[in-house]
């Protein structure tokens, strides 16, 4: 069983009672991440390590996908993904400068059905942080498509979509995550976004 601490200003911790070793959440090369991403702060990052699933520790974060360097386009993404096995983590800024996004147990690919495990999970980081955790009320964790891909569902919402472009999406409450829209509106237009993977 693990527990996280956070000791004031210093970084979360993250500590096995069984040899109660500490070890740091920040990860590893944390200026090399924040001198890559035109989104994440550091903030960001620390919040975002406190909600991980412990298999992601001690893995570098490697910055896969980023529209400010490969283009909006849901295919182009898949192509980068297509040889990796890692968990995901996708992070979004739209146009209201609003940062949120989803952690994939799975990498995200064309599917004929819904995918993933119960790691997976949505957050807000900008203007608060927040993180949606699976409710157990269906498995409707990753699905992507040719034109779309989504994450989270039921009664016809999605918790996180995006369209082809990766330009236009839409945020819903939605029976995997019982999660508030993560944009300020329901629809929102992206300006950049990253996808992160573990390596």
């Amino acid at each position: 069983m693990l527990s996280i601490e956070n000791g004031g200003s210093q970084p979360a911790l993250l500590r096995d009672p069984e040899d109660q070793q500490t070890l740091p959440r920040d990860p590893e090369g944390l200026a090399d991440i924040l001198e890559a991403s035109c989104i994440l702060e550091a903030s960001h990052v620390t919040e975002l390590c406190t909600e991980l699933p412990p298999r992601t520790i001690g893995h570098a974060w490697q910055l896969t996908y980023s529209t400010s360097c490969h283009g909006f386009s849901l295919k182009s993404l898949y192509r980068r993904l297509r040889a990796s096995d890692s968990p995901a983590l996708i992070v979004i800024k739209d146009a209201l400068d609003q940062v949120f996004g989803s952690f994939l147990s799975h990498p995200l690919r064309p599917s004929d059905t819904f995918y993933g495990t119960g790691e997976t999970f949505l957050f807000m980081l900008h203007p608060r942080f927040k993180c949606f955790r699976w409710t157990g009320e269906n498995t409707f964790f990753i699905k992507g498509n040719l034109d779309s891909f989504a994450i989270g569902g039921g009664s016809g919402h999605f918790g996180l979509w995006l369209d082809e472009t990766l330009y236009r999406g839409r945020s819903q409450p939605c029976y995997t995550f019982n999660n508030c829209c993560l944009s300020e509106e329901d629809d929102f237009h992206v300006i950049a976004m990253e996808v992160w993977t573990f390596n």
